[in-house]
């Protein structure tokens, strides 16, 4: 089973969070853990800096996921979040067609200056029903 007849295998975003996207997704979700919303407190951490919500990194995934894969239902993700995303940092998001299982999409991640992967996983999609 494809996604769809005319999905791409490979399609590549590329997107640069920043600070203010950090700050409105902590007021959304509720999670201001100063390490995505205080650039002082996370100065002083192993980053050096504020650091993306793994999941608003997955909020902008599934955006594009539902362009890439119009009328499919979201199933199942599984995700890893390896390295951090800092904001005002370009990153390229990749998703790939699982050639051994047509209906998951294979997802990366990585900042565009080093190549480090901040997301790695997979989304299963299925028709809608």
């Amino acid at each position: 089973m494809s996604l769809t007849a005319d999905a791409p295998t490979t399609q590549t975003f590329t997107w640069t969070p920043t600070q203010a996207d950090f700050d409105a997704f902590a007021k959304l979700s509720g999670d201001d853990n100063p390490i995505h919303v205080d650039p002082e407190f996370s100065a002083r951490t192993r980053f050096g800096r504020t650091v993306s919500h793994g999941m608003l990194l997955y909020t902008r995934v599934f955006g594009h996921l539902q362009e890439l894969y119009p009328g499919q239902v979201h199933a199942m993700q599984n995700l890893m979040f390896p390295n951090p995303s800092y904001a005002d940092e370009e990153l390229t998001l990749t998703f790939t067609q699982n050639a051994d299982q047509p209906d998951q999409t294979l997802i990366e991640v990585a900042r565009a200056e080093d190549g480090a992967v901040t997301l790695s996983g997979n989304c299963t999609l299925k028709g809608a029903a």
